[in-house]
C-alpha cells in the first residue's frame, strides 16, 4: 500500500471590503504542523467574494510542493461552489450560471481551479465572527489590508 507523501497544511483564510465594492483585504494563515505563517494583500475597488477568493488562491499559489490542503473557510460562496459543484457546473457550461448569466469572477474562478489541480483539497466551512481564533485572526488581517493607503486597483475593474 502506497501512502502518501505530499505535506499536511491547513489554510484558514478570509476576505473582507470597506463597502462593497470598495477597497479590500484578504489573509491567509498557513499552518504546517503548528508552523505558522500569515500572508495579506489587498485591491482598490473590488468586492469581498473577489477577497474570499484571492485569500484561498494565494494561499495556494505559497505552497511549493503539491500537499494535502484543508482549507477553513467563512466564506459560503467558495465552500458551496466547490462541494456542492457549482465550479464543476459553471466550466462545463462555458461559464454561465444555470440561468445562463456570465459566472461572476471569473478570472479567479480559474485562477483557483489552477492552483487546485496541484494539490489534494478539502473544504471546511465555519461561520464568521463567532470566536474560531484562526478566523478572527484573518479577519483582522484582512481588515488591516483593505484600510492601506496606495492599494492597486482590482484587475477586473
Amino acid at each position: 500500500m502506497e501512502t502518501d507523501s505530499r505535506k499536511e497544511i491547513t489554510l484558514y483564510t478570509d476576505g473582507a471590503c470597506l463597502g462593497n465594492p470598495g477597497p479590500g483585504g484578504w489573509a491567509v494563515i498557513i499552518d504546517r504542523s503548528g508552523k505558522r505563517k500569515e500572508l495579506s494583500g489587498g485591491w482598490a475597488g473590488t468586492t469581498n467574494n473577489r477577497m474570499e477568493l484571492k485569500a484561498v488562491i494565494e494561499g495556494l499559489k505559497s505552497l511549493i510542493q503539491p500537499s494535502r490542503v484543508h482549507i477553513v473557510t467563512d466564506s459560503r460562496y467558495i465552500h458551496d461552489a466547490l462541494v456542492q459543484g457549482w465550479l464543476r457546473r459553471w466550466q462545463s457550461n462555458g461559464w454561465k450560471t444555470a440561468s445562463k448569466q456570465a459566472v461572476k469572477n471569473q478570472d479567479l474562478w480559474k485562477e483557483l481551479l489552477e492552483q487546485i489541480k496541484k494539490h489534494q483539497v478539502s473544504i471546511e466551512w465555519t461561520r464568521g465572527h463567532q470566536g474560531h481564533k484562526e478566523n478572527e485572526r484573518c479577519d483582522h488581517l484582512a481588515r488591516k489590508a483593505a484600510g492601506q493607503s496606495r492599494l492597486t486597483l482590482d484587475p477586473s475593474s
